[in-house]
């Protein structure tokens, strides 16, 4: 990446994180890296949307899992939420990814976000509070499953106008 190329990357507060009341600590240790938000959202996680974003882990053993944690349901319906966002700057990933950690919460550095807050449940599923974009191809297809281009500011990949069906929405009385 030349210098001063902005990079993009998607964080996810997972439902762990969200019971825990951990936003803001997590935004503030993200806020060392000194990159730019350019989208953040709170959301349920649909089965479809879950299975797409872990599709390399389908083969697993801990699939069902690994599924059931990211949409919260251990925790319970007042948990089951996510925190999504991006963040674009100079080596955005990698920043990123020092800061949360290794994967498993026991090999992490105990002041990553992962070292600090995560654990190994008894199932041996990992709850690591926060999912961060491995590289450039995985973060764009992340960013792609998670937000819609009109969900953030800025053209951070080619997109188009089409004409949608009208379609039912939820709209305030």
């Amino acid at each position: 990446m030349a210098k001063d190329e902005q990079e993009y990357t998607l964080i996810v507060v997972k439902p762990d994180g969200i019971k825990k009341s951990l936003t803001g600590n997590i935004l503030t240790k993200l806020a060392e890296a000194r990159l730019n938000i350019v989208a953040a959202k709170v959301l349920r996680v649909s089965r479809d949307l879950a299975e797409n974003h872990y599709r390399h882990l389908k083969e697993k053993p801990f699939f069902k899992d690994v599924i059931d944690y990211i949409q919260g349901k251990p925790y319970g319906k007042n948990f089951e939420r996510v925190m999504a966002l991006v963040y674009k700057g100079e080596d955005a990933i990698r920043k990123v990814r020092v800061l949360a950690g290794a994967t498993n919460p026991e090999e992490a550095d105990s002041v990553s976000i992962r070292g600090a807050y995560g654990r190994i449940t008894t199932r041996g599923v990992f709850e690591n509070v926060v999912h961060a974009s491995a590289d450039p191809v995985d973060a764009e297809r992340e960013i792609k499953l998670w937000f819609s281009p009109d969900e953030i500011v800025g053209d951070i990949y080619p997109s188009k106008k089409v004409q949608a069906d009208i379609k039912e929405i939820l709209v305030w009385e």
